[in-house]
């Protein structure tokens, strides 16, 4: 194995990013190498461990994928590549890397304001007399503790616990909920739970695409584009508003992905009316400098915000991923939901093996401080993870990226779990525990240490349960 690197510095922000190539690095394919060592015994399909690095391919565009209503506005925006999210093209970057890249993303999300398109998120419509109680069967929280008008961060799981999605669910009537789903079609399967036809609801996707309006301007920006229609001063954390944006009906929540301050705007129809709640937001957010940007995942990842898909799948329990308090009612390790919901029994198995010490899973998700030059992209691979004294290894990185402000690269990752639980109960990751990190060579040319640390690296604007809990 490569040599030791040097010690993390830790705290010694930088003033100015430097970035490290404009050109991918070359990959001998010859080399390509699946790894094998790291304990993924309890699942059925092994995370894809490959180390392939930067693939030089063109994405094909058809008509097999969906072009969102936003699609075009993203293009005229800056748009440069894109990836494919919920069976939609997503726009992941706006600022070509010869002008800074993803970094000048960052800081204007961090110092202004900027719009996401997000439309992606599809909208899943529950609609009837029994709404509540299906939606309640379907995700591990208390439905009927979520009150008209608000949403909730929320999860579905299957019979086994694993974690199908982990949408944001508003409740924008008595008998209306809206899934707007993170990276799997979760449509499809509610159709399928429903086949019976045991509840009395209609279960759709919807033309309501969504916008993300996040940075500390946030609330200057909405105040200007809806006047009077909300009260934006004496709005909760996922609090829900119905307005006129460019003249279009819209739901607004107090919402994001990314750990500022922010709002999701609904676009209700948004096929015919796209172009009008858009340039609403681009005339509006002028005086504010308003930047169109790609999802923030840099600042998500501060966050401790996990991505579906990347963080977390269908084979991840709640507990191995920080989400244990979406298994109980208040976030405090009690467990009183007391109607049933699916993957209830496998859950409170885990519950109970963990309380009693055992071991109900291989992995858990921890965050982490590591060496090696400011990683200012999105990884091509799940960088791999030895033990500190080298090795095979025993772990993956999934969410990597360059902290400005701590001056040292920061991640979110998978390492062998200890057993360890936290003073509610649930699991946390060893902290202070040493590793070695395998970046790519334009990062790092030997493995570079890393230490367990606290997650989030940076708290949010609306702290999360999973913070204060």
């Amino acid at each position: 194995m490569p040599k030791k690197n040097k010690k993390i510095k830790k705290n010694k922000p930088k003033k100015k990013f430097k970035l490290i190539s404009l050109k991918p690095e070359k990959v001998n394919y010859d080399k390509v190498r699946h790894e094998t060592s790291v304990d993924q015994s309890d699942r059925q399909v092994p995370y894809n461990l490959r180390q392939s690095g930067p693939t030089k391919v063109e994405m094909l565009i058809s008509t097999r994928v969906r072009k969102s209503p936003y699609w075009h506005l993203s293009m005229k925006a800056g748009c440069w590549r894109a990836t494919v999210y919920n069976r939609i093209y997503h726009p992941r970057g706006y600022v070509r890397p010869e002008k800074g890249g993803a970094m000048v993303e960052y800081a204007a999300i961090k110092n202004h304001v900027t719009m996401w398109n997000v439309a992606v998120e599809r909208q899943i419509r529950v609609k009837g007399p029994d709404a509540e109680k299906f939606v309640d069967y379907v995700i591990t929280r208390d439905a009927t503790k979520i009150s008209t008008m608000r949403g909730r961060y929320v999860i579905l799981c299957n019979y086994k616990g694993g974690v199908l999605n982990d949408p944001v669910l508003l409740r924008v009537a008595d008998d209306e909920f809206w899934f707007s789903l993170s990276d799997s079609d979760i449509g499809l399967y509610l159709q399928g739970v429903n086949a019976d036809k045991r509840f009395n609801v209609e279960i759709d996707e919807i033309d309501a695409c969504p916008v993300q309006i996040q940075g500390p301007k946030s609330k200057a920006l909405m105040k200007d584009l809806a006047g009077d229609q909300v009260d934006f001063d004496n709005m909760p954390f996922y609090g829900l508003a119905e307005a006129n944006i460019g003249g279009r009906s819209c739901v607004i929540s107090q919402s994001g992905f990314s750990g500022e301050a922010g709002y999701e705007i609904y676009l209700r129809n948004a096929t015919l009316y796209a172009e009008d709640m858009w340039n609403a937001v681009l005339k509006a957010g002028k005086k504010h400098k308003l930047m169109v940007i790609a999802p923030a995942h840099h600042r998500r990842i501060q966050a401790g915000i996990l991505s579906w898909g990347q963080d977390l799948d269908h084979e991840t329990n709640p507990f191995q991923c920080n989400l244990g308090y979406q298994v109980s009612l208040s976030g405090k390790g009690v467990w009183e939901k007391k109607t049933d919901y699916i993957g209830k029994e496998a859950l409170e198995k885990m519950r109970d093996q963990l309380r009693n010490g055992d071991k109900p899973y291989k992995l858990q998700l921890v965050g982490l401080e590591l060496g090696g030059k400011p990683i200012d992209d999105y990884a091509n691979d799940f960088y791999l993870i030895s033990n500190s004294d080298g090795g095979k290894p025993v772990g993956y990185i999934t969410s990597p990226w360059y902290h400005p402000e701590k001056g040292t690269n920061i991640a979110m990752g998978y390492v062998p779990y200890e057993g360890h639980l936290s003073a509610t109960g649930f699991p946390i990751g060893n902290l202070g525990k040493k590793y070695k990190v395998h970046l790519p060579k334009k990062y790092s040319s030997k493995a570079v240490d890393a230490v367990v640390v606290k997650i989030p690296f940076t708290q949010s604007f609306n702290a999360n349960t999973r913070e204060v809990s």
